[in-house]
């Protein structure tokens, strides 16, 4: 690839619609402002459960035909944020949804989890080496919340972020390229406090406690170990349109929204970071690129 921006930006999630969730409005802001986005997304996620029941027959124990589908939703949902470069590791049902940890997808030998984190790495080495980001973005060592996938992504985009960086591995696979910054999604425990009193106001029923520490709600933290905050104020109704995009998955209605289990949830426009690797320009950063020394 060549003629790239100066900023560079590299999202791995593990299903179509995490990115729209977590990053939606950072996406849309760094597109709107030049910065060359790349998304790559680890399986197709065909282990979602369906909420239209019009679409029901999509599931993996019906027609085992989400995924394909999904991979419309995904298009649809990088439209509405302005990201033209998206892509599946290894390329479309490379590697299939591992489902929830337990459950017998976990045991298909295609399934990401039971993936090679070597074998898998090596596919977004060659992403890291030829559009060559400055910034990553992926899952805490937990995978935000335990999903499988979201673990697992978390492994290969660490493991890439080492391997690109090596001249001695798979020099077929381009110029090695070392990663200035990686981040984890998070969110700030405020953020979860504010949502909830906006649920209360809203005579909605609260997905949390009233109560809770940092650990009660995965992938909370306290504020103060927040590195960067994204205001993606200006970026609300791109990032709500991405999620409606993902019509099987999420149900948007208003300023909330909800997965298959029903229960609201505030959907937010900024968006929070614990940095990885690197070094943090300030804390907290309002740009990801921040310190960064652009060529």
């Amino acid at each position: 690839m060549t003629d790239l921006p100066a900023r560079r930006l590299l999202l791995v999630h593990a299903h179509p619609d995490d990115e729209s969730i977590n990053n939606g409005a950072t996406m849309a802001r760094y597109a709107a402002e030049g910065a060359h986005v790349t998304l790559v997304t680890c399986t197709l996620g065909e282990e979602g459960e369906v909420i239209p029941a019009d679409l029901a027959h999509l599931a993996a124990d019906h027609e085992d035909a989400l995924g394909p589908h999904r991979i419309g939703e995904l298009a649809a949902a990088m439209r509405e944020l302005g990201v033209r470069d998206h892509r599946f590791l290894g390329g479309p049902g490379r590697y299939r949804d591992s489902g929830m940890i337990g459950t017998p997808a976990n045991d298909r030998p295609d399934c990401f989890w039971r993936a090679g984190v070597d074998e898998a790495a090596a596919y977004l080495v060659a992403v890291v080496r030829e559009v060559r980001p400055q910034v990553l973005v992926t899952y805490d060592p937990n995978g935000g919340y335990g999903h499988p996938d979201h673990i697992q992504a978390h492994r290969v985009a660490m493991r890439a972020a080492d391997l690109a960086a090596d001249p001695d591995f798979r020099p077929d696979l381009g110029a090695p390229h070392g990663v200035a910054k990686v981040y984890w999604n998070c969110v700030a425990r405020s953020t979860v406090q504010e949502g909830m009193a906006r649920l209360r106001a809203a005579g909605r029923n609260l997905p949390f406690p009233d109560t809770f520490e940092p650990g009660d709600v995965p992938g909370v933290v306290d504020d103060a170990r927040v590195t960067a905050v994204i205001d993606g104020t200006a970026y609300a109704d791109a990032k709500a349109a991405a999620m409606r995009a993902h019509a099987t998955q999420i149900a948007v209605d208003g300023p909330f929204f909800a997965l298959s289990n029903k229960l609201p949830i505030p959907l937010v426009s900024t968006e929070h970071y614990l940095i990885a690797r690197g070094e943090a320009a300030g804390t907290p950063e309002d740009d990801l690129f921040a310190g960064v020394v652009e060529p």
